[in-house]
């Protein structure tokens, strides 16, 4: 059985001073540099193809002239050539990085597979109170650290975290958003500080309807702010009554295609292992892990969102290096650009450019992949053979372009990447 030691009495005292003083908490002025050390366009990272010096356990790293230290799970049978899943875990107030290792990064890891790196970071004093945005700061040096290292798919980057760690997941949202692609707060409120805020990240709140340290009201809050940045439709999602002992999932509607945002209250008190029937959570038995993961796995690289399509791509679409070509109404282009590159294998991303005035609905790709060339990953697309001629059609969430946008989509493959697929043709219904 997993176990957590969750200190309660100290969180009550704590949380509730920080909760009254959370302004000061705020961020420090972290811009685009800081964002970039981790984001960057790449889908895969410099780490892919490289034999890896990190090794899962207790790492320390020196981030804002300290040393810090975090905890490292790197799947089983890791392979080099093959960009993982990135999940950061944040502890609670009084717990501690390998609280979240032996508690199975909040019941993720046994569900994982060995399809995902996990950290913990370890926060000073115990907690996240991001002074003068040295937690994000640390958040950047560690996703830096391991990136250059081991072979990460930047497109799959989440975190989350319960209380003061939850607290510290909706600052990563607010002041990373073109980093992280979902977070999970479980029972938080505002601790950490929120430097940005008004950008789209899909977002997952559960918040007991009774928590007598930070109270649900402050996890609506949180709720709230990704409810407006995902253009969601405000309502207020059913909570189940007290002494039920159930929990209520709700899926907000009409948000940005690839950015949901669910909301889960249940009758219970601060906890991140709620147990329906029970009033006594229990690790082994929660829901939450399973509903976490589930809303985790919805963003497989060619998986699409559930949400309908927009009618223009969303703000972090890259734009085409060069101009469009121009062309009549009904067609579409394609320009390729190798991204990166390792021995014996390669990146490539494909921009799909709607050059007229009228908006199309559909397109297909076609390339050819040189000799020795194969695809063993593609994302934001579907594709139709790895080797040779090779057609790729939009996923359900990018098909639509408006006049004179663009999207893209992105593959990894085996093979020598010097020479850049041939005959890339576009064409649209």
């Amino acid at each position: 059985m997993l176990k957590r030691r969750y200190l309660l009495p100290s969180i009550m005292a704590a949380a509730l001073l920080l909760a009254a003083t959370a302004g000061g908490a705020l961020s420090g002025g972290f811009g685009a540099t800081a964002v970039a050390a981790t984001n960057g366009t790449l889908a895969a990272t410099a780490g892919c193809g490289k034999a890896p010096t990190l090794t899962s356990g207790t790492r320390t790293i020196q981030s804002s002239g300290q040393s810090r230290t975090y905890n490292l799970r790197i799947p089983d049978g890791y392979d080099r050539n093959h960009p993982y899943r990135l999940i950061f875990g944040f502890h609670w107030l009084n717990g501690s990085a390998n609280n979240v290792t032996s508690a199975g990064y909040y019941g993720l890891q046994p569900l994982s597979n060995n399809s995902t790196i996990f950290v913990a970071p370890q926060g000073l004093d115990a907690g996240w109170a991001n002074t003068n945005g040295r937690d994000l700061t640390l958040f950047d040096d560690i996703s830096r650290q391991i990136e250059n290292d081991l072979c990460v798919d930047t497109t799959q980057r989440f975190a989350l975290g319960w209380s003061y760690g939850g607290a510290m997941s909706y600052a990563v949202a607010c002041a990373r958003p073109t980093v992280i692609r979902a977070v999970t707060v479980l029972s938080g409120a505002n601790l950490s500080g929120c430097n940005g805020g008004t950008q789209p990240v899909a977002y997952f709140g559960i918040h007991g309807t009774f928590d007598s340290v930070l109270n649900i009201s402050q996890g609506r809050q949180l709720r709230d702010t990704f409810v407006r940045n995902n253009g969601c439709t405000a309502q207020s999602p059913r909570e189940p009554s007290r002494g039920s002992l159930t929990h209520i999932t709700t899926a907000y509607s009409g948000c940005r295609a690839g950015y949901p945002v669910q909301w889960a209250a249940f009758d219970g008190d601060h906890t991140p292992s709620p147990v329906d029937g029970s009033g006594s959570p229990n690790d082994s038995r929660t829901w939450t892990s399973g509903e976490i993961w589930r809303f985790f796995g919805q963003f497989e690289s060619t998986t699409p969102p559930t949400t309908p399509p927009p009618t223009t791509p969303p703000p972090t679409t890259p734009p085409p290096t060069t101009p469009p070509p121009t062309g009549e109404p009904g067609t579409c282009a394609a320009t390729y650009r190798a991204v990166n590159s390792w021995p014996g294998g390669f990146q490539g991303e494909v921009t799909v450019a709607n050059p007229t005035a009228t908006t199309l609905n559909g397109w297909t790709v076609g390339l050819t992949l040189a000799g020795g060339q194969a695809i063993s990953s593609l994302w934001s697309g579907t594709n139709t053979g790895t080797t040779g001629s090779v057609t790729v059609r939009n996923a359900a969430y990018n098909g639509t372009l408006g006049a004179n946008a663009s999207t893209t989509f992105g593959f990894t493959a085996t093979g020598d990447g010097a020479t850049p697929p041939s005959n890339v043709t576009c064409t649209s219904p």
